[in-house]
């Protein structure tokens, strides 16, 4: 078998290899992928060489198990279907539509139990959400937002805008959409955020009780820090890579007894016990897939052959693009 497969040659570099894919070998299927999702934030920070030599790209999946190191593939949201099945693979069958945590290629080969089978009733565009969906489960869990609730989400990316989707089905008393965009603000609101602003003009309309920072910038966590409340929680489920900047840590931080949660999507929250398991969290996820369907968040498609100016629209104009869809022939 034959693949079109991305690869990060170098810090704004990427190219598309044709090379050949072994067949599928026991307890493996081979998949044809039809659309992939493009990460604005993880993927802007492999494509801008921000991550630091050496570290695991993602050491809770078998597919992104290495580290860093130019030349690298990337990618975790790639849709298909199954065409070949390895011996002792049964358990997807040829023809079925299955979600793959795997980097951008046109075709594919991983365990059966590392695919996601797709419900009958989910389409394709919006079932390649399902990574970033499962994000935002994951961030409201963390959270915990409470009824009545002041709720503002720093950052209107895709995680920001489907987490802002899923507060908004919370019964809060206020959800503030924060971005420098308008764009995005304009999307958010859309989404059920009751009021958006740029970061620049946020003013404070009393205490917020739950804070999220999903920008990617870190000099966002002090804005939330001044927005907070006496005994608020800010969420960061932002990942930085090398980005850093200073943190006002002893004024109002201190005095008011805030609370940083770090929030990741490969693992769940340690109070949540054995109450919730990844199987239920995979529920949930494909649940609220039902409820938003977020593929009216696809403003751009492209064949992998045009991956390049994918990845260069994201990066120098960011302000047109929400969701970013890679085709396969």
């Amino acid at each position: 078998m034959r693949r079109d497969a991305l690869v990060f040659d170098a810090p704004r570099s990427v190219g598309v290899r044709r090379e050949m894919l072994a067949e599928p070998r026991a307890g493996e299927v081979a998949v044809r992928v039809a659309l992939s999702a493009v990460s604005a934030g993880t993927e802007l920070l492999v494509y801008r060489g921000q991550l630091r030599p050496g570290e695991p790209l993602d050491d809770s999946l078998p597919a992104l198990a290495g580290a860093v190191h130019y030349p690298l593939r990337y990618g975790y949201a790639a849709v298909g279907r199954v065409e070949a099945v390895g011996p002792g693979a049964a358990r997807s069958g040829r023809g079925q539509r299955v979600f793959c945590f795997h980097p951008h290629a046109s075709r594919l080969t991983a365990r059966g139990e590392e695919l996601l089978p797709i419900p009958e009733d989910v389409p394709d565009e919006d079932a390649v959400f399902f990574a970033n969906m499962e994000t935002a489960v994951t961030l409201a869990l963390d959270g915990t937002p409470c009824i009545g609730e002041a709720v503002a989400v720093f950052g209107q990316g895709i995680v920001g805008l489907l987490t802002t989707a899923l507060l908004s089905r919370f019964p809060l008393a206020r959800l503030t959409a924060v971005d420098p965009s308008p764009f995005r603000r304009q999307a958010a609101l859309r989404e059920g955020a009751t009021a958006a602003c740029d970061p620049a003009g946020l003013e404070e309309e009393g205490p917020t009780d739950l804070l999220y920072e999903l920008s990617g910038d870190p000099r966002a966590i002090n804005s939330a820090i001044e927005l907070a409340g006496f005994g608020s929680r800010i969420v960061v489920g932002s990942w930085y890579g090398m980005k850093s900047a200073p943190l006002d840590l002893g004024g109002k931080f201190h005095r008011s007894r805030l609370r940083l949660i770090a929030s990741r999507v490969s693992s769940l929250p340690p109070e949540l016990g054995p109450r919730w398991t990844r199987a239920r969290r995979t529920g949930v996820a494909w649940d609220m897939l039902r409820a938003v369907r977020p593929s009216r968040l696809i403003t751009h498609r492209y064949p992998i052959g045009r991956a390049a100016d994918a990845y260069a629209l994201l990066d120098r104009q960011p302000d047109e693009a929400l969701q970013v869809i890679l085709e396969y022939p």
